[in-house]
């Protein structure tokens, strides 16, 4: 994968070429800019608050600061270390992690910030302090807030009253930073998001479904989807209203055999998401084997169809372990791009002039 960024390279305090004498003042460019000037505050909730531009402009910039770590240890040279240098990160946490976690606290090292983690799981937003006081309090001392949280209520309100970016790190309702590493993936392996057609099978009843599936009608590729689960009405209307736009076709599929003939990308979540009562397990299972992923139902997707899992994964559950330890299963690839894709958004959202600076890129990877 080339770096997109190294034709375009503008020497600021944060991205210099090798070899010159770093330069302390923000430099001019003759570069123009294809987005405009953003000022106003944006947080990211739900895909629906991203444009397919912005978030393709994140994708160019996340490939970019990928290909830069991959010298770093032999050259210890990485060009984005200072892009967020000064910058804080609070890192709220309700449900717990291993990904979303070192992915932003080694994200934000590496662009020369700092993530703090902050947990709430036993001191819930709202209780102790009102959810006004926390987002003004927070707002004088951070750049920028992820909260990975038991319910969207509480996120949506302290997105409300903060003036920095509120980023959703999962609620019930979305999980957009997944969504970001999941499309670099599929680039990387596919060359292109047009002409993909995507499956995603299991619980239809969740937030990675219900962003997978607004993913896929804003960025114009086809998803079907086949489990159980009551998809909430809101997300169908908010799906249908970019599918409109983008010509995406989303739809829910009666067999796991439909959903997946002739396909691109297989995808898959686990079955036991965080808070579901052991009493509920087996039930559960049962009710989600008739769409689980087996190397069977993998001979009917297209011969270059690539498997995904946004992890944890359970083998013999949501699939079996020929599929996600086989040759077409890229699920490490997916948790690593969570580091890369998390960064570009970061900086996206919590500098966004600085974003600008970072140039233009070329135009992503054809197939």
């Amino acid at each position: 994968m080339g770096d997109w960024l190294l034709q375009h390279d503008n020497a600021t305090t944060f991205l210099y070429t090798r070899g010159e004498k770093r330069k302390l003042t923000e430099q001019t460019s003759e570069i123009k800019y294809p987005f405009p000037q953003r000022t106003e505050l944006k947080h990211v909730l739900t895909m629906c608050d991203l444009q397919k531009s912005e978030v393709l402009d994140v994708l160019r910039v996340a490939l970019a600061m990928k290909a830069s770590r991959k010298t770093f240890l032999d050259t210890g040279y990485d060009r984005f270390a200072d892009t967020l240098k000064g910058y804080s990160l609070l890192t709220l946490f309700e449900k717990p992690s291993l990904r979303t976690r070192v992915s932003l606290e080694v994200g934000m090292h590496q662009l020369g910030g700092q993530a703090i983690f902050y947990s709430i799981a036993d001191s819930p937003l709202g209780v102790k302090e009102s959810i006004e006081d926390t987002g003004r309090v927070l707002s004088r001392m951070c750049q920028g807030i992820t909260a990975r949280v038991m319910d969207r209520k509480g996120l949506r309100a302290l997105a409300e009253v903060s003036s920095i970016p509120v980023i959703n790190a999962l609620d019930d309702y979305g999980h957009p930073m997944q969504m970001l590493a999941d499309l670099l993936t599929i680039i990387e392996h596919k060359g292109t998001l047009n002409g993909i057609t995507m499956t995603y099978m299991g619980d239809l009843e969740n937030n990675v479904t219900y962003d997978l599936m607004r993913t896929a009608a804003l960025m114009g590729y086809n998803l079907n989807l086949a489990g159980a689960g009551d998809i909430e009405r809101k997300v169908w209307d908010e799906v249908k209203k970019l599918a409109d736009e983008s010509g995406a076709k989303v739809r829910q599929c009666t067999t796991a055999q439909e959903a997946m003939t002739n396909v691109d990308v297989v995808y898959c979540d686990s079955w036991m998401s965080y808070g579901i009562p052991k009493e509920e397990e087996e039930a559960r299972k049962k009710l989600f084997m008739p769409f689980q992923v087996t190397s069977e139902l993998m001979k009917l997707a297209n011969k270059d169809c690539i498997f995904m899992n946004c992890l944890p994964a359970a083998r013999g559950s949501e699939q079996t372990a020929e599929v996600i330890d086989g040759p077409q299963s890229v699920v490490f690839d997916q948790a690593e791009n969570r580091l890369h894709a998390q960064k570009g958004l970061l900086v996206f959202l919590l500098a966004p002039r600085r974003f600008r600076q970072i140039v233009s890129v070329g135009e992503l990877p054809s197939k």
